[in-house]
């Protein structure tokens, strides 16, 4: 059982399960790669943008080590609490969002389920709108990398709750 203190009272929790594979220190020239790849699709991007994807592809995707990371990243970024809350249900809560998010959102959506196979024309053509070709080729290659990490994370049942902002390793 895991306990935190939470301000003057103590809350036990369920168990945090097991990971399946310590897959970064048994592959490290592939996480390292990962880590350079990460690094290369975030460049231009704004932090707060990159980090609602980030989370939202995560939420899709079930990755509660990535949904952890980001939302605390997001937070170190200036990001609202609000906002993070209501990215599950941002189509419902748009009022929260500028065009250019909602745009980034829908992507990342279109992207990380790829439900018919393709990314829809009308998507796509929404991003573009919103971004400059330099960016949203920035933008498909964070959602592309995050979806990755989120690969990693789910199969190798990697625990959240332990990391803290600012460090990506």
């Amino acid at each position: 059982m895991t306990t935190y203190d939470e301000s003057t009272t103590t809350v036990e929790h369920a168990p945090a399960h097991t990971p399946r594979l310590a897959w970064a220190e048994l592959a490290p020239d592939v996480f390292k790669a990962m880590v350079r790849l990460d690094a290369a699709a975030r460049k231009g991007l704004d932090a707060k943008l990159l980090e609602l994807v980030k989370i939202r592809a995560s939420q899709i995707n079930r990755c509660a080590l990535c949904v952890d990371m980001h939302s605390k990243d997001a937070l170190a970024a200036g990001e609202s609490v609000q906002r993070i809350i209501q990215l599950s249900a941002w189509e419902e809560s748009e009022h929260f969002y500028t065009e250019q998010e909602l745009a980034a959102l829908a992507l990342t959506e279109a992207v990380t389920v790829l439900t018919d196979g393709f990314v829809p024309d009308a998507v796509y053509e929404r991003a573009a709108e919103h971004f400059e070709e330099a960016e949203l080729a920035q933008l498909i290659a964070a959602i592309t990398v995050i979806n990755a990490w989120n690969r990693f994370g789910v199969t190798c049942r990697l625990v959240p709750g332990h990391y803290e902002p600012g460090r990506h390793a």
